[in-house]
């Protein structure tokens, strides 16, 4: 399935138009350029996901993503590479989309990210007060970067 998506710091108060809060652990099996095979806790559920290489601008990539139980889910955290990733994901309805904005925490602490998934890369979408500078296609932003080089270590 091919994922396209808009990224953007979030810069202005946005908790109270959320409509669902969600803890999340992701952990790495593999991060090489292009190419991101990861394991994640949702709440009380478990996901595998293998990510390819992103087009030029950083927009779209493929993504496969397969729901395994919580138990495995837990498991193969331990199998991953070492550190993790742990953020809030708050859902706020906007137009036709939902946005996805994640509240990081640990080493990631203060770094604040909305994504907005679309169905085409030219799609219109609303953009809210909330977001500000828009970071889509800024490796620094993708998970797998904040796990090598942590928002703490950007000042």
């Amino acid at each position: 399935m091919l994922e396209i998506e808009r990224k953007f710091l979030v810069v202005a108060p946005f908790k109270h138009l959320a409509y669902n809060v969600t803890h999340i652990e992701q952990g790495y099996f593999a991060t090489e350029p292009g190419r991101t095979v990861r394991v994640r806790i949702r709440g009380e559920r478990g996901y595998l996901t293998i990510k390819g290489p992103a087009d030029p601008t950083g927009l779209s990539r493929y993504e496969f993503e397969t729901e395994v139980s919580l138990y495995d889910a837990q498991q193969l955290m331990q199998l991953c590479r070492p550190g993790a990733i742990n953020k809030e994901r708050y859902l706020i309805k906007n137009g036709s989309h939902t946005i996805e904005v994640d509240e990081f925490h640990g080493d990631n602490e203060g770094l604040v990210i909305a994504e907005i998934e679309l169905h085409s890369p030219d799609e219109p979408y609303e953009k809210p007060a909330f977001l500000g500078e828009e970071v889509t296609g800024q490796a620094r932003y993708y998970n797998k970067s904040l796990l090598a080089n942590p928002y703490k270590n950007w000042k």
